[in-house]
Order: C-alpha cells, then structure tokens, then sequence
C-alpha cells in the first residue's frame, strides 16, 4: 500500500507540475504548451481504464486457477505491471486535473466523478486481495468465477461505447 500512495502521490505531483509548465508557456504565447496539454489530455481520459481492467482480469483470473510457480510468473509479469499503469494513468487524470483546478478552471474536480474510475478502484482492490484469494479452493474458484465475469463485463463496456 505504501508503494501505491507513493507511486501515486509522485506522478500526481509531476504531471501538475508538467501541465502548470504548460500553462504557463500558453500563457507566453508559445504554441508547444498547448500541445504538451493536449496530449496530456488525450491520454488521461477515464474510458482507458476500461480495456486496462479487462486485461488486469484476464491476468487476475490466470494467477487464480494456474499452479503456484505459473501465477507467480503471471503475477510478476502480468499482474503487476498492469496494476502499476493503473495507477499511473489515475495519478496522471488527478495531476491534470489539480492543475486546472489551481489555474481557475472550476469545473476541472468534476471530471474526477467520472464512473469509469470504478474500473482503476476496482484494479485496485484485486490487486490488494490477490494474495488472500489464493489461499484456498473455494476462494480461488470464486475468485475464477469473479475475474471471469470482470473480463466479458469490461469487454462489453470497451466495446459498446
């Protein structure tokens, strides 16, 4: 949890700092700070973390059902990266956010009760109880059963909107 609020806390900060930078070269006249905003923002929306969670699922679902030294392998080379982009893109949409907040925007906190965030809560608290799940056959086939259904649920949802 430690890692997580940090890793957070840190692109949070250095995304805001980024965008400021941004708007304060747009401010000057300089083309190139709206662009770096632009991209910023083409990258932080909150229908990304659909397909990410779809993936964080399928991954979740493998390290639930595959023997210890496979979802170990699953786990380091699957799971955890796509948690760690996760949280990444979240403290990205927050950075951004807070940045427009602190130049007047102040409708920017209302892009934050976006509910596609569910899906970077829900990545999240998998990743948290992944270990727990594990630990005996009926929470693993549950877990299964769980993180099968997640993936069609965010399947759908990418591909219907």
């Amino acid at each position: 949890m430690n890692r997580t609020a940090s890793a957070f806390l840190v692109v949070a900060v250095l995304t805001g700092l980024l965008v400021a930078l941004g708007f304060a070269l747009q401010s000057k006249g300089y083309g190139f700070g709206s662009l770096g905003n632009e991209r910023l923002d083409g990258l932080a929306s909150a229908s990304s973390f659909m397909p990410l969670a779809a993936l964080y699922a399928l991954a979740a679902m493998l390290v639930t059902i595959l023997p210890i030294r496979a979802a170990a392998v699953v786990h380091t080379s699957g799971t955890t990266p796509l948690y760690l982009a996760a949280i990444v893109l979240f403290a990205t949409i927050v950075g951004v956010q807070g940045a427009r907040l602190a130049f007047g925007n102040m409708q920017a906190l209302q892009a934050l009760l976006d509910w596609h965030f569910l899906f970077a809560v829900g990545i999240v608290a998998a990743h948290l109880s992944l270990d727990t799940l594990r630990r005996n056959v009926l929470l693993r086939t549950l877990a299964f059963i769980g993180f099968g259904l997640a993936t069609l649920v965010c399947l759908y949802w990418t591909f219907r909107f």
